[in-house]
């Protein structure tokens, strides 16, 4: 299974929300820390608003924060939330699907089983998780720390 980029930079702008608690925290600062285009950014930041991951504050001491504690995001919903339906292959497209085996193949059902176990092994696994105590990611995601 391949993520997405947008999930990578999901889960990358979480983790420095997380780190950077107690504060605002600027698009152009997690950008210039994360090696993520701002163009990028700014869509996975409206996604994640959306879907209350994230508190965004507009104006010229706007910023954003995590939307709920760390502990209460699970990486699994993320990665759902932000892959959508996304087909892991063709034969689970209902649109484009052009594979004449779909009605016979039972590596259909291997992949639906692999993609729970994907998932399942995500729950378990909280933003909080990810950051507290991981020392050495907390150094990097600080501003005073990211390369200018």
């Amino acid at each position: 299974m391949r993520i997405t980029k947008r999930t990578n930079i999901a889960v990358r702008l979480l983790m420095y929300c997380a780190t950077n608690g107690g504060r605002l925290v600027t698009k152009a600062e997690i950008a210039q820390c994360c090696n993520i285009s701002e163009n990028h950014l700014a869509q996975v930041i409206n996604q994640l608003s959306q879907l209350n991951y994230l508190s965004t504050q507009r104006g010229r001491n706007g910023g954003m924060s995590l939307g709920r504690p760390a502990a209460d995001i699970r990486i699994g919903d993320v990665f759902r939330d932000v892959e959508g339906g996304l087909p892991i292959a063709e034969c689970f497209a209902d649109a484009d699907n052009t594979c004449p085996l779909v009605s016979a193949c039972r590596l259909r059902v291997a992949l639906t089983d692999a993609a729970q176990a994907f998932y399942a092994s995500l729950d378990a696994i909280s933003l909080d998780s990810l950051v507290c105590d991981n020392f050495d990611l907390i150094k990097i995601l600080q501003p005073a720390s990211c390369p200018r």
